[in-house]
């Protein structure tokens, strides 16, 4: 990876530079990478200070936490993992939750522009790709956001343009089932709107947008929510010290910008993603510690469930056999029935504690720069709920789900919600889902989807 950025910073000469002036410190990052990689890559973790001056950094990536908000170029609130640079900056570090300047409140109030689409979709990830190209292709006008500098979401977040990296980016299956969709939906006429946030949403599709500069209300005939979901984090002592962060914040660093994390890294929670994250890091040249499991080790009560994933999803068996064999001759632990218990400063990094669960009687510490963790997932259903769409409890998956048909059509006739922000299936689930609610949002304003994509929908529902 010859443009992988560590600890001090380095550019190469292929990268366009952008200048950054970092409290005096004249910085250069790249041009279409976000802030937050910039600063990470030159080693600066701390971005804002609370009231009571503790410091805060990067932590979810994805523009949900709030916690990198830096002032640019005099305005406040900016986050800094969702500011894509494309000229040169004066960043300082908030110094806390500041209020809004004048010109962002006024920006805020007065909605100079109405938007007035067939159909929005909220969110460009898998689903909402799917389901704005679907809608497109059938003749509506279909307007899609999303918060990221550029669509994809957060399984097919697309990386850095870097001629030097395009021969590995091309063979990464993920890369480019992100650069497919993205372009189907550009050649069906979908109008992309990136960067921008949702604000506001009023009953019955009063929606508040804002791109950073100004304010616009949106009055779509159809909504289609495709919002995704964001990391769950244990809060824990020390889990807000710069350096500690979500597993797909550290990955997102990686993958999309070429940035590592840290050089001495610790990975904690539940799940596969902090598996396949621990062995992307080790991959770029970062030193995995360990990885720190919840869940026991597999024993034959393990068996009835292994069994039923060979033979229903042989390939995700496959892969995640693999992936235990290359943990295992790198050298990296997994540390089953574990805990990150708490993380402490220390002099140019960070020292965590790992417990075992649930006795707590055995202890390691681990000396490190940072420190990701990931205990699974939340529904991003805020919008939804906000709207009054019906949710109920599904204890199997411990979260709130939205109400919906077998066409993604929720209690509200007019809003449709897809993938995991109405209940967590992961990405292939989300793009059959998408598939379908577009379809099923352009019949109901009563355009008729052109040939073909009737049984797109019907293979969607058999995938």
């Amino acid at each position: 990876m010859t443009e992988l950025r560590g600890k001090g910073g380095e550019l190469t000469a292929e990268a366009a530079r952008i200048a950054i002036d970092f409290e005096g410190r004249a910085l250069a990052g790249r041009r279409g990478e976000t802030l937050a990689a910039a600063l990470s890559a030159a080693g600066i973790r701390e971005l804002r200070l609370t009231r009571t001056g503790q410091p805060r950094g990067i932590f979810c990536g994805m523009g949900v936490c709030q916690e990198c908000l830096v002032e640019i170029d005099g305005r406040a609130n900016q986050r800094a993992c969702m500011t894509k640079l494309e000229q040169s900056v004066s960043v300082r570090r908030q110094r806390h939750l500041a209020a809004a300047d004048a010109e962002t409140s006024a920006g805020a109030r007065d909605a100079v522009e109405i938007l007035s689409p067939d159909i929005l979709v909220l969110g460009g990830g898998a689903g909402g790709l799917n389901a704005a190209t679907a809608a497109s292709r059938a003749g509506a006008k279909v307007l899609l956001i999303d918060e990221r500098p550029e669509p994809g979401g957060q399984f097919y977040k697309q990386p850095l343009a870097i001629p030097a990296l395009a021969e590995e980016v091309a063979s990464d299956p993920q890369f480019a089932g992100g650069r497919a969709l993205i372009a189907a939906a550009q050649a069906a006429g979908v109008e992309m709107l990136s960067g921008a946030q949702l604000w506001g949403a009023f009953e019955p599709l009063d929606l508040m947008l804002f791109d950073g500069k100004a304010s616009r209300l949106c009055r779509p005939k159809r909504l289609i929510v495709a919002a995704g979901a964001y990391e769950r984090a244990l809060p824990l002592p020390g889990w807000t010290l710069p350096g500690v962060m979500t597993t797909g914040a550290a990955q997102t660093l990686l993958r999309s910008y070429r940035v590592l994390a840290g050089r001495r890294v610790l990975l904690a929670g539940n799940g596969p993603l902090n598996i396949q994250v621990a062995l992307e890091l080790a991959r770029a040249g970062a030193e995995v510690l360990a990885v720190v499991e919840l869940a026991p080790r597999p024993g034959p009560w393990a068996l009835p469930a292994l069994g039923k994933m060979l033979t229903g999803t042989p390939a995700l068996a496959l892969r995640g056999w693999r992936q235990l064999a290359e943990l295992k001759r790198r050298r990296i632990g997994l540390l089953y029935g574990s805990v990150l218990a708490s993380v402490a400063p220390r002099e140019g990094g960070l020292s965590a504690e790992v417990k075992s669960w649930p006795s707590g009687d055995a202890v390691q510490r681990f000396e490190v720069d940072a420190v990701a963790m990931g205990y699974g997932f939340l529904a991003s259903n805020e919008v939804l709920r906000t709207l009054g769409c019906a949710h109920r409890f599904d204890p199997a998956r411990g979260h709130l789900v939205t109400e919906r048909d077998g066409e993604g059509r929720t209690s509200i006739p007019e809003i449709y919600a897809v993938g995991d922000c109405a209940g967590m299936g992961g990405a292939p689930v989300a793009e059959a889902e998408g598939i379908i609610a577009g379809l099923a949002a352009v019949r109901s304003l009563g355009f008729t989807p052109s040939a073909g994509q009737p049984q797109a929908a019907d293979a969607a529902r058999t995938a």
